[in-house]
């Protein structure tokens, strides 16, 4: 394995569309959209890690070894990629004993538009978040950071801050409204051209059961589908999400490990 070159890039795409339902992060930063990553190759594989410290593998039968030998002195924060690849290379760095806060795997998901099923969304807006209904969004991601991801209130509360920015500054998640009450949040955390990955999905416990991530995440997937988009992918962090995922159409697309340590971790 050794550190890619501007020579490497069309290949390193291509590997990653192939792959598409488990490297949309990978192919949005390498496309120019996301955040500074640093790319490693191999025959049939690559590994990239972030300016902030995240690995994103995609190396389907990988050599773990020679990624952690080429990965030597990197700063990592945790782990995003296939499952059967983020547990061996998480190993292979040495870091299977590293405090975590968080260490799972999501059943992926992936749609192709034409094959969307709305549910009846009469009576239900979908809004930008705009300034009026900031402070309750960044509220809501506050309590998603806690709840999945155990982050404490104020790192929940900071996290939450820049996300909305950023959010507001791409245009990238929407609002869904019932009665002029905001209900339930839905995004795309990655976005290309003719794909997007959904993320961000959060609905309040006590609104929970109506109905609400499925009729939001439709209606931003049939605005995507107007656009041009062609496919979507995801991950479900629940089983009541998967189902509501499954109901608008998605079909099984692999799994999806994702790891974060408690404090940033250097590979030896």
């Amino acid at each position: 394995m050794r550190a890619a070159t501007d020579d490497d890039r069309a290949a390193v795409l291509a590997h990653l569309r192939a792959h598409e339902a488990t490297s949309m992060f990978a192919l949005v930063n390498l496309a120019g959209r996301g955040v500074a990553m640093r790319v490693w190759v191999a025959p049939g594989g690559m590994v990239g890690v972030t300016d902030e410290g995240m690995v994103l593998p995609q190396w389907p039968g990988g050599d773990w070894t020679a990624a952690a030998q080429a990965l030597a002195g990197v700063r990592v924060t945790g782990l995003l990629g296939p499952a059967d690849q983020v547990g061996p290379l998480r190993g292979a760095l040495g870091l299977g004993e590293a405090r975590v806060r968080h260490a799972g795997e999501e059943p992926g998901y992936r749609l192709m538009l034409g094959d969307l099923r709305l549910p009846d969304c009469a009576g239900w807006m979908l809004e930008p978040v705009t300034e009026a209904v900031a402070g309750t969004v960044r509220g809501w991601r506050a309590d998603y950071e806690r709840e999945l991801f155990a982050m404490p209130p104020a790192e929940a509360a900071g996290k939450a801050e820049r996300d909305v920015r950023r959010w507001q500054v791409a245009d990238s998640h929407r609002v869904l409204w019932q009665g002029g009450v905001p209900v339930a949040l839905t995004g795309f955390n990655a976005v290309l051209p003719d794909v997007v990955q959904v993320g961000a999905v959060y609905v309040p416990p006590a609104l929970r059961g109506r109905g609400h991530a499925r009729r939001a995440v439709g209606l931003h997937l049939a605005q995507a589908r107007s656009a041009g988009v062609q496919r979507a992918v995801l991950f479900a962090a629940s089983d009541p999400a998967a189902r509501a995922y499954e109901a608008l159409g998605f079909r099984a697309a692999g799994r999806m490990g994702l790891v974060l340590f408690e404090a940033p971790q250097v590979v030896a």
